[in-house]
């Protein structure tokens, strides 16, 4: 009876009906090939998005290495009067094309902090083809005449300039060869620490050592000044004493001064 049923259906064109298992044979079977295809398509995005970042990394790699848009094009230098830019750039040695990222600034930086005249240096990319260097140079408070030579010299007691003549407004200091460096930084303190109506009566500052500082004033008098220790002090004492009348002005112990002549 079932097989002549089933031919039946057959002829007649319908199917027999589908039995739940089979159903259930059909979805878990459906959901399994849905399952398969998300895994592929996963991995392959994985692939791809590998593929995509090794892609751009090599990329920016090539940019900023070899390709001439992040190479270096200019080096600019500012803060400069005593300096010239060119003579910067021609210490600094940046090469005009070298990949800016290859640049050692540190390297840079050494050379241009090792002139004289420089206080301070800032040296920096500015992307994408350029090497910045802001330069603080040295101001002289003071001019220093080694046998003849004038130089000036800053706030730190470093000399760092070369004069035809003392500028004026400057105050002169003398010293005799081989003086310490840290004798002429204790000088530059006692000239920066002297009041503009002092500075303006002293024809110049004698250095020794480090305490044997003497201020020879326009009119002959002569000031035992002593170290660079208590200047402050110190100029307001002379700046009273000035007053009397002597020869010799001995503020070395600006607790206890002394006049004499």
């Amino acid at each position: 009876m079932r097989s002549r049923s089933r031919a039946s259906a057959e002829t007649s064109g319908t199917l027999p009906p589908v039995s739940a298992e089979d159903r259930a044979a059909r979805r878990t079977r459906r959901r399994f090939a849905r399952r398969q295809w998300r895994r592929r398509w996963l991995a392959w995005r994985r692939v791809l998005a590998v593929a995509v970042v090794l892609a751009a990394i090599g990329t920016a790699a090539w940019v900023v290495w070899f390709s001439t848009l992040l190479s270096v094009q200019s080096v600019q230098v500012s803060g400069v009067s005593t300096l010239r830019p060119g003579q910067v750039r021609r210490v600094a040695h940046v090469e005009i094309g070298d990949p800016l990222v290859s640049v050692d600034l540190g390297a840079v930086h050494a050379r241009i902090a090792a002139l004289a005249a420089v206080d301070h240096v800032e040296v920096s990319r500015q992307w994408p083809d350029q090497v910045r260097i802001e330069i603080t140079e040295r101001t002289p408070v003071a001019v220093v005449d080694f046998g003849g030579r004038l130089r000036g010299l800053d706030k730190n007691g470093v000399v760092f300039l070369d004069y035809k003549t003392a500028p004026a407004g400057l105050p002169k200091v003398t010293t005799p060869f081989g003086t310490s460096a840290e004798a002429l930084r204790e000088a530059a303190r006692v000239v920066t620490a002297l009041p503009v109506e002092l500075t303006r009566v002293v024809d110049h500052v004698e250095v020794k050592t480090v305490d044997q500082i003497t201020l020879a004033l326009s009119d002959g008098r002569t000031v035992v000044w002593g170290s660079a220790a208590e200047s402050p002090q110190k100029a307001e004492v002379l700046r009273a004493l000035l007053g009397q009348d002597a020869k010799t002005y001995d503020v070395s112990v600006p607790g206890q001064p002394t006049t004499a002549g």
